[in-house]
């Protein structure tokens, strides 16, 4: 079985989070969502967890970062192609969320972002495939 990664992000508005994240074109599994909790599907094997603060704090003895004002993570995803990041980019903006730099091109790597709702910083890369030494 591979391994699966399930990132948990405490947000202050769990049920706009759901609906920003679903106007991006993201499902979420109803079997682990609930009040507290919404599990967003990224793929057969990545998960984000939109915890509320208080279901988030039952996991941690830590102080809860708040997104808005500092970074505790930076999520970052692949795409397929140039064109899907912008899309991507685009439909968060559309959505509500911001951007937080300019996009880059560095030849063989393309990369854009957005900040959510909440603040947290989702990156978003388009590798050319040849670029990619296979090991």
């Amino acid at each position: 079985m591979a391994t699966k990664i399930f990132v948990n992000l405490p947000v202050k508005d769990l049920k706009g989070s759901v609906e920003f994240f679903s106007k991006l074109g993201y499902k979420f599994n109803p079997q682990f969502t609930d009040e507290t909790a919404a599990c967003m599907i990224v793929s057969e094997d990545i998960y984000v967890m939109l915890l509320t603060r208080a279901k988030f704090k039952e996991f941690t003895p830590k102080t809860i970062a708040d997104a808005a004002k500092s970074t505790e993570v930076l999520v970052a995803l692949s795409c397929e192609s140039r064109d899907q990041v912008n899309d991507i980019v685009g439909k968060a903006l559309s959505a509500g969320g911001t951007t937080y730099v300019k996009s880059k091109d560095y030849g063989f790597m393309y990369q854009h972002g957005f900040q959510d709702l909440e603040g947290h910083i989702w990156e978003l890369i388009y590798m050319e495939p040849s670029a990619v030494n296979e090991r």
